[in-house]
């Protein structure tokens, strides 16, 4: 978490499947001054992990509670099925629910995808993890719903996985405590939003004045001459058309005189 004032450090908390390592690349080149410290959690663990303050901000799946954390949903995640190489599925770029309602479909404890019971025949147990459901698919007695990036995560030679384009679908967000919304949280949040390090929307943008004095200076004091010597010949040019106006020997001022 968030060191002194005098060595403030930044941490991160992400849950599997997440890579951090294009936003850390940044956070580097934009803040050398502020360590960046990467904390893997597991999904579950990531609303105590925030909460305490063991971590600063945390890439974690959603949903979470609003009314406790504020959240940016960076991406939503294609769901896949993980198979046996030599499955029958295989044979298709991607599938559907109904094309695997006869398998033997595991759901492991820490699911992110959110169901109740994922459709098909219910494994015979309920493995402990992912990282376990996958070792049982692999034996050939199931299969498994998961994000891609956790397919990747856990990837073996003899399995392969193929997309679901029916099956619920998990979002991965940018998360942290409403209440600690601090100055390098704003700092990460430009970064996961894609601003550049000159944008105006981050945190306390430094006025022109105190970037360039003399140009802005410069630039103040022009556009006073330049409003004076507007006003200047708008008065000039008002006396130049009365006196041309009199010379025509036609007053355009005063209410014209009645006949009688």
């Amino acid at each position: 978490m968030t060191g002194s004032a005098d060595s403030p450090t930044f941490t991160l908390a992400y849950v599997p499947g997440v890579m951090p390592a294009k936003w850390v690349g940044i956070w580097n080149e934009r803040r050398p001054d502020v360590p960046l410290t990467l904390l893997q959690i597991t999904a579950a663990e990531a609303p105590d992990v925030l909460r305490d303050g063991r971590a600063d901000a945390g890439l974690v799946r959603l949903p979470v509670d609003r009314t406790v954390f504020s959240a940016i949903p960076l991406y939503t995640e294609t769901t896949v099925v993980v198979v046996p190489k030599d499955h029958l599925v295989t044979a298709a770029d991607e599938v559907t629910l109904a094309d695997l309602a006869d398998e033997v479909v595991f759901h492991p404890l820490d699911d992110v995808l959110g169901w109740e019971q994922p459709p098909g025949e219910p494994g015979f147990e309920r493995p402990a993890t992912t990282e376990d459901a996958v070792e049982l698919v692999a034996a050939g007695v199931g299969i498994l719903y998961v994000p891609q990036s956790l397919a990747r995560l856990h990837h073996r030679k003899d399995l392969t996985y193929r997309p679901v384009t029916d099956a619920p679908q998990s979002s991965v967000a940018l998360s942290w405590p409403e209440e600690a919304t601090t100055d390098l949280v704003e700092d990460f949040i430009g970064i996961v939003r894609g601003r550049t390090v000159n944008s105006t929307r981050g945190r306390r943008p430094q006025p022109e004045a105190e970037k360039t004095p003399g140009k802005a200076a410069r630039q103040s004091g022009g556009r006073a001459a330049g409003q004076t010597s507007g006003k200047t010949a708008g008065r000039t040019g008002g006396k130049g058309r009365a006196g041309t106006a009199k010379s025509g020997g036609t007053r355009r001022t005063g209410r014209p005189r009645r006949r009688s």
